[in-house]
């Protein structure tokens, strides 16, 4: 099966590594925060809505990703 992306995709993981200089990164930021702040939370709703479990698993995902890092 081919690989999806989740938020990021390959090329934005590139640009907000900063491998394709300052103003390519600051587009992919623009664009990542733009999904955080409209879609995801939209996402987050219908998850809650209709599929908890699927939501609970996106939590156990984000949250160790911020107890690691933060």
């Amino acid at each position: 099966m081919a690989k999806t992306r989740a938020l990021l995709t390959e090329t934005e993981r590139e640009q907000i590594a900063g491998e394709h200089g300052d103003s390519r990164k600051y587009q992919a930021t623009s664009r990542v925060r733009g999904r955080i702040q409209e879609e995801l939370e939209s996402d987050v709703e219908i998850l809650k809505k209709y599929h908890p479990d699927l939501l609970d698993e996106l939590r156990e995902v984000v949250c160790e990703e911020v107890d690691e890092h933060g």
